[in-house]
């Protein structure tokens, strides 16, 4: 839920000082999500994925089609709510979030998603099983929904991308079982931020499997390997909790 904020703000323009004041207020807008069903009936489990920035919901579900056992899970590949054109192509494409209204917008990312999730469980019918998985820019919207939107995960797949500090802060994080993925060539997610995760995940006592694989910042046959190896796993039959005077 976005916040209402005010603030006193100054803008330098040639030699004059510009004041001003900034305010934010909550307002309705439309998200856009892209189902596949693949070879599923009632009661698959689901597989959600966040694109990275300057992709959409199709190229998503095109990367998350490509891991194996993908077509027994129920696939659903959220758009970010920031849509603009690709200058070269035309195709619109979107952003996550920009470092202008950040707090407002992981609000109102993680209310977004929540309701995705809960609309594609009701008209589908799926199972209370749960992955998710992002790229790039969407492992840390994939991070946020894990944690803050209160759904049981049972796995996340992270490629190419870093842990937000908006999660790790939180008082109580519930981490589910993670694959972290990363090309040793990334330019983007260096060596360097992928040991600072592994350290923070290590501290919050999170299960990490890591896929070190040849490649850049991006998908790639191995990486798919590892992800429908995790998936597979994750989609096994939870222990049962045993009850008292069972």
């Amino acid at each position: 839920m976005s916040q209402d904020s005010k603030k006193q703000s100054s803008k330098e323009q040639g030699s004059k000082k510009q004041h001003f004041e900034e305010s934010w207020i909550a307002t309705l807008t439309h998200g856009r999500y892209l189902i596949d069903r693949g070879n599923t009936a009632e009661g698959a489990p689901l597989l959600v994925g966040f694109h990275g920035y300057g992709e959409n919901a199709e190229r998503h579900l095109e990367k998350l089609r490509q891991i194996p056992g993908a077509e027994e899970w129920l696939l659903c590949a959220i758009g970010a709510l920031h849509p603009f054109y690709n200058t070269k192509t035309g195709e619109v494409i979107d952003s996550w979030m920009t470092k202008r209204g950040r707090e407002q917008a992981i609000d109102d990312n993680v209310a977004y998603v929540a309701r995705v999730v809960s609309e594609v469980r009701r008209r589908y019918r799926t199972s209370d099983r749960l992955v998710i998985a992002g790229f790039s820019q969407g492992v840390a919207m994939a991070y946020r929904a894990a944690v803050l939107t209160g759904l049981r995960c049972d796995g996340m797949i992270a490629l190419a991308g870093d842990v937000p500090a908006d999660v790790v802060d939180r008082p109580v994080a519930n981490f589910p079982p993670l694959l972290l993925g990363r090309g040793k060539l990334d330019p983007w997610y260096t060596e360097a931020k992928m040991d600072a995760d592994l350290e923070t995940l290590g501290r919050l006592e999170v299960s990490v499997e890591t896929c070190l694989f040849e490649g850049g910042h991006d998908w790639t046959p191995d990486f798919w390997r590892h992800a429908g190896e995790f998936l597979g796993r994750a989609g096994a039959t939870r222990p049962s909790v045993s009850r008292p005077g069972t």
